[in-house]
């Protein structure tokens, strides 16, 4: 322990399970210990990096608090104050380091002995646990209540699994995301596909204290490209795209429309037809065949092709509306999904923004189903290439998709039908995760939950959002009551894969990125040349 080292006060009871209760040292104020805080215990043989769960008031003689002294009678009070009144911290072990040269943090296994003295984490503590602000670690923010100390998230554990952000609607989980996307930029960590509903992520938008923030265009212009599904939108905003988004009838597949077929309302019976007419037409004719046959030529093609007529009309009708799409033609220039997939596969990154189409649940559904099934395809096929050769010029890039209202794709019932839920369970063995942002974790399915390895969470106040949150956790039972005594701004709870323990940290001022040092084109191609990933 170092001197000067602010010592809060010391172990008086607790078990490995339960977690530990510190009596605060006589002078120390219970108002200034607060929830969430990042505390060391120095034990015998080991220090314990622990979290603050929850403070409590005692008394060594409960005759005390049955004759309290006179609200005006100040000197009773402060000579009572640490003798026969007291505060308790209750603490939340996470780790433990050996006091061995050399030794790393490990799981607690044990606890400190009666006495131990608690107290404040140090900046050398952070660095020490959550790492430096280096090319694998970001700086995402610092402790609550120590402005200036960074607290990082190890970025290739990061994208090596699939993480949420969440947060009640408010608390900035834009924001957030935002400042996740652009460390994951910057340090050349992974590429990004970001499906931005809101247009809120490729170019400037507005704070909630009406300041204009950039957006990912604007900070790397080299580096990400802006597609829009709505040019007039973009083109009002003051905004031009790199790609204006047209899909042709030939890249919609069966599959993607067995995707689409609760939002469709379609009944079992569509793919049979639709596959029948794929065998007439082809794989990438049969919407050209089916939208070409006028509605009174329907049943001659269901007796040619061997289909039920009730089938192929009710399929007729519902492609009908996926055909009135305004970026659905039937022929196109260029066809924009290759073009977005062919971007990725160089290492570029993708905001897909939506602009009026966010109204249009269908629009939003089609599009991702036909980008993730895709990416599901090529990923998996490439992956495969690399292990059975060995050849890392065809290594995949590490690919981060990010899916802003994930319960659309990911909720018990949507998770089991569309690809994103097939990328949130076994994906990541092939290089493709998620970054999930809702404000209602509940309505995700319960096993996407546990298999998301960080998340960053704003407040929330649902039991069952909290529930959601803390599936799989370990020691969820101490963190629910610090997840729900968050600020309503700028505070967010850090727990999972990407970081050694749980940590509440109020976060980075996305704006303050703004100052750092950009990555230049040689050091991504240096990166790429180092980490032999495909040019």
């Amino acid at each position: 322990m170092s001197e000067g080292t602010h010592i809060l006060g010391a172990v008086t009871s607790g078990s490995l399970t339960a977690g530990l209760s510190a009596r605060l040292a006589p002078g120390q104020s219970v108002e200034d210990v607060r929830m969430g805080k990042f505390v060391v215990v120095e034990g015998r043989t080991h220090r314990f990096f622990c979290l603050i769960t929850d403070v409590q008031l005692a008394a060594a003689n409960p005759q005390v608090l049955a004759e309290p002294p006179d609200p005006g009678d100040a000197l009773t009070a402060e000579v009572l104050d640490g003798t026969a009144t007291y505060g308790v911290a209750e603490l939340a072990p996470m780790l433990m380091l050996p006091r061995a040269p050399g030794a790393r943090a490990e799981p607690v296994k044990t606890v400190p002995v009666h006495f131990s003295p608690v107290a404040e984490a140090e900046e050398g503590d952070f660095a020490l646990i959550f790492g430096k602000d280096d090319q694998t670690h970001f700086d995402l923010g610092c402790p609550v209540d120590m402005e200036g100390v960074p607290v990082c998230l190890d970025l290739p554990r990061l994208v090596e699994r699939s993480n949420g952000v969440f947060g009640k609607s408010g608390t900035g989980k834009t924001f957030l995301t935002r400042l996740l996307l652009y460390g994951m930029i910057k340090k050349q960590q992974a590429t990004c596909l970001v499906f931005d509903v809101h247009n809120e992520y490729g170019w400037q938008t507005e704070s909630e204290d009406r300041r204009f923030v950039k957006g990912l265009k604007q900070v790397f212009p080299s580096r990400v490209r802006l597609f829009t599904m709505d040019e007039e939108s973009t083109a009002r905003r003051g905004v031009q795209p790199d790609h204006v988004v047209t899909i042709p009838y030939s890249a919609i597949e069966v599959e993607d429309v067995r995707l689409l077929a609760d939002e469709l309302r379609l009944n079992p019976t569509f793919a049979e037809s639709a596959y029948l007419l794929v065998k007439r037409f082809g794989r990438t004719d049969w919407l050209k065949g089916l939208l070409a046959t006028p509605p009174e030529d329907l049943k001659e093609l269901a007796d040619n092709v061997g289909a039920s007529p009730e089938s192929l009309n009710a399929l007729h009708r519902k492609m009908e509306q996926v055909a009135s799409l305004s970026f659905v033609k039937e022929k196109v220039t260029e066809d924009s999904v290759s073009r977005i997939m062919e971007c990725l596969k160089k290492g570029y990154h993708v905001v897909l923004e939506f602009g009026r189409q966010k109204r249009r649940r269908l629009s939003y559904m089609l599009v991702a189903n036909i980008l993730t099934r895709r990416i599901y395809d090529q990923w998996v096929q490439q992956t495969e290439q690399f292990l059975a050769g060995g050849d890392k010029g065809s290594k995949p890039r590490p690919l981060v998709i990010c899916v802003e209202e994930a319960h659309n794709f990911l909720s018990p019932g949507a998770a089991r039908q569309t690809t994103f839920g097939d990328i949130a369970r076994e994906m990541r063995k092939y290089s493709v995760t998620l970054l999930v942002v809702d404000q209602r974790p509940s309505g995700i399915d319960s096993e996407v939950m546990s298999q998301l390895g960080t998340r960053v969470t704003a407040l929330l106040n649902d039991e069952a959002d909290i529930a959601a949150v803390l599936t799989g956790v370990s020691g969820a039972g101490n963190l629910r009551s610090v997840l729900a005594r968050l600020d309503s701004k700028q505070q967010a709870l850090l727990l999972g894969h990407a970081v050694p323990m749980p940590m509440v940290i109020r976060t980075r001022d996305y704006e303050s990125v703004y100052g750092d040092e950009q990555p230049t084109e040689e050091s991504f191609d240096r990166m790429v040349k180092e980490l032999g990933y495909s040019a």
